[in-house]
């Protein structure tokens, strides 16, 4: 395909959430994977080179246009987003199925100590944690994990790409007086998007 490059440009352009391979061989049939990743990895170089406003970004899996983050100042005066807020108890909950996915509520409840069906509900009504099916067990309760939302969310390629609890540990060592030790845990500002 001569103009794949083109093809897949204006894919990301029109997307509004990551462009995983499997979306874009929906897209483009014809055209082989490896030529696709291709066009992918010029467009991100060009891109990189260019040094304009706009990068391609590898996010959730996929990749998307986004801005650049030397530019959010500007872009926020403009926009004035409301970041999206959790509750203390939300980042704990979400935290907490982050990292020991796939989890039961009655699990997340155990290490919290506290119940957290609130919780539970407001991060699946934001799509940043799902159901992914019942634990065959008696009473067959919800099996939960994050979401790819979740991933773009916090501007992760995959879970991979967590910190490690040492890392919190000494973020949290360097940053807070010991009394006042939480969970650090905070959604990275939001890119703004070509819709």
């Amino acid at each position: 395909m001569e103009d794949l490059k083109n093809i897949v440009e204006s894919l990301l352009f029109v997307a509004e959430t990551p462009l995983s391979m499997e979306h874009f061989k929906a897209a483009l049939p014809e055209a082989e994977t490896d030529h696709i990743k291709q066009s992918i990895l010029a467009l991100k170089e060009e891109y990189e080179l260019k040094n304009g406003g706009f990068l391609v970004h590898e996010v959730a899996g996929g990749f998307q246009f986004r801005t650049r983050p030397e530019y959010k100042e500007w872009i926020r005066r403009l926009l004035q987003p409301k970041p999206p807020k959790l509750s203390k108890p939300a980042m704990e909950t979400l935290a907490i199925i982050a990292y020991r996915q796939p989890i039961l509520r009655s699990e997340v409840e155990h290490i919290r100590g506290v119940t957290s069906g609130n919780s539970i509900r407001m991060l699946l009504e934001r799509k940043l944690i799902r159901v992914l099916g019942r634990r065959e067990v008696p009473g067959r309760p919800l099996v939960y994990a994050t979401t790819k939302k979740f991933l773009e969310t916090f501007d992760l390629k995959d879970l991979k790409d967590l910190p490690s609890l040492k890392e919190i540990d000494d973020l949290e060592s360097k940053s807070v007086k010991p009394r006042q030790r939480e969970i650090v845990f905070s959604a990275s500002d939001p890119d703004v998007r070509k819709r």
